[in-house]
Order: C-alpha cells, then sequence, then structure tokens
C-alpha cells in the first residue's frame, strides 16, 4: 500500500474543481411498468432543481395541485415544498440539481422568474420541446462524465439554457418605460423586503414587517409614495401584496408541517390567533383548520 502523501498524488484535482464536486448533479429517471419512482415530499432545503417529467403526472408544488398528461418543465427552488405522483404505466425524464454556491457571484438564481415564490414553475412541453430539452440534460451527463477540466462552467451553461428556453416559453411581463423608473426601484425594494422574511422554517421564526406602514419606514418613503409605486408597477395596493405572500406562506405550513395553527399564526405576526383566523378566512373562505383537513 502506498504512502499518504502518494495516494493523495492520484487523487488530486484543480481547486475549482474540489470546490464544485457535491454542487451539481444529473440524473435520469427512467423507470419500467409497476416500478414507480415518486418524488417525495421535499423539505425546502438544499438544492435548485429542474426536472424534466415524461408520462401522465400530478405535481404538487406550494399550495397547488397540477397535473399534466404529456410532458413538463419543472423548476424547483429551495424554499418551496414540492413532490410529484406519476399516474401512467412507464415513466422518464431528467433532473439536475444544484446550489446556490455553484454559480457564486455569477449568476443570482432567486432573481430568475422560473424560481421566485408565486410565479409559474411548471412549463407543460410540446413533442418538439421534449426533444430539445432532453438533449440538453443528456449533453450534461456526457459532460459530467469527463475530465475536462472547465467542465463544471459547461455545465452552468447548460443549466442557463435550460433556465432561458423555459423563459422564452412564457416571457416575463414587460416592465414599465422610463418614465417609471422610480416606481420600478421602490416595487423591487419592496419585493426584495418582502421575501427576505419567508420562508419559515422553524417555529421559533417571525416575520418583522406585517404592515404598509413598517414597509415605508424600512424603505425610507412615505405610505401614499408606496402604494402609488406598488399600484402602478404591479395593480395591486401594498396591503394586497402582503396578504397574498402571507396566505401563501400559510397554506404552506399548514399543508407542510404538523405545527398547530396557533404557531403558524404566530410566526406570521399575528398577535392573536382570532386574527389569523379571520384574516385566513377572508382569504380563502375555509378556516385554516378546514383547509388542513381538506389537504
Amino acid at each position: 500500500m502506498g504512502t499518504l502523501a502518494e495516494l493523495e498524488k492520484h487523487i488530486w484535482m484543480p481547486d475549482h474543481l474540489q470546490r464544485q464536486m457535491g454542487q451539481f448533479n444529473v440524473f435520469a429517471i427512467d423507470n419500467t411498468p409497476g416500478n414507480y419512482v415518486n418524488c417525495q415530499p421535499y423539505n425546502r432545503k438544499g438544492f435548485y432543481k429542474i426536472s424534466l417529467l415524461k408520462g401522465h403526472t400530478r405535481l404538487f408544488y406550494a399550495d397547488k395541485d397540477l397535473e399534466f398528461k404529456e410532458s413538463g418543465l419543472l423548476f424547483s427552488n429551495p424554499y418551496v415544498p414540492y413532490s410529484w405522483e406519476h399516474l401512467g404505466n412507464a415513466q422518464t425524464g431528467f433532473y439536475c440539481i444544484f446550489t446556490e454556491a455553484f454559480f457564486d457571484e455569477h449568476y443570482q438564481m432567486k432573481d430568475y422568474p422560473v424560481f421566485k415564490p408565486g410565479n409559474n414553475a411548471l412549463f407543460e412541453l410540446s413533442a418538439t420541446e421534449v426533444i430539445e430539452i432532453s438533449s440538453v440534460f443528456r449533453r450534461m451527463q456526457e459532460e459530467i462524465d469527463t475530465d475536462f477540466v472547465y467542465k463544471y462552467d459547461v455545465l452552468r451553461n447548460l443549466t442557463l439554457d435550460l433556465i432561458y428556453k423555459a423563459l422564452k416559453m412564457q416571457p416575463a411581463k414587460s416592465l414599465p418605460g422610463s418614465e417609471s423608473n422610480g416606481s420600478v426601484r421602490v416595487a423591487a425594494l419592496f419585493t426584495e423586503l418582502l421575501e427576505r422574511q419567508f420562508p419559515i422554517e422553524s417555529t421559533g421564526q417571525r416575520i418583522r414587517l406585517r404592515f404598509p406602514s413598517e414597509y415605508a419606514d424600512h424603505l425610507s418613503v412615505h405610505i401614499n409614495h408606496l402604494n402609488r409605486s406598488l399600484k402602478k408597477v404591479t395593480g395591486q395596493t401594498t396591503s394586497q401584496l402582503i396578504a397574498a405572500r402571507v396566505m401563501q406562506e400559510a397554506r404552506i405550513l399548514l399543508q407542510h408541517t404538523d405545527w398547530n395553527i396557533s404557531e403558524i399564526s404566530w410566526c406570521l405576526g399575528f398577535e392573536e390567533l382570532p386574527h389569523f383566523i379571520n384574516f385566513f378566512k377572508k382569504n380563502a373562505v375555509l378556516t385554516p383548520k378546514h383547509f388542513r383537513n381538506n389537504h
């Protein structure tokens, strides 16, 4: 047996490759009839994931229950729980996983619409698009098995290729013109401040900002200016945007945790449980308890 120094010579690799091992991987979904490979509930930690799912599939994503019969491209971030269930006789496909650190300072994954909470994360594909997307995944599989020094740079580009293909399928809405730059900036800062409080991952975590005036104070703008800017850019008021995001998180916590409703209420910034129950019922018709039981 060789010495430790001799062994280390055999397993040595460039520093940048050592850093990126474990930050990216790609897999095939290839199972025969009767041998189902279902995705179990995801705990909202760890990896970003892009999945090509072929075959009749039911998808549970955040508070949504979706179904497609042919093929779909799914974008999952580390903050929103999801799982899927194959309903057909046989399923195939691919998925790649990667950490936020895999892209370092090059790109901010959370800024892409496909990974933002509340945006469209699932794209149904035509037969032609399936062939095109499958080709990208196969190139990933081929590349990750090479000894090319810059293979992770190639894999980054292929991952971005999948993201851009999806964005072309459903382009993001255009931002208002230059005369609205001030409103756009205020809206962007508000959205960042709102999203920074989520996800709620423990019963000891609580959102700090619940009311429009609190956001206005943090952004150093008058509440009326904040409302006008958000209304111009999004078509919704500050209160509506806050309520929608709190409701999204409430549904997720009710469906994907066993926390009691009082704990969820406190985490979402409500001082009294009845206030949370009334808020939820106003926005979802059902009470939190009935919503949880139905899901």
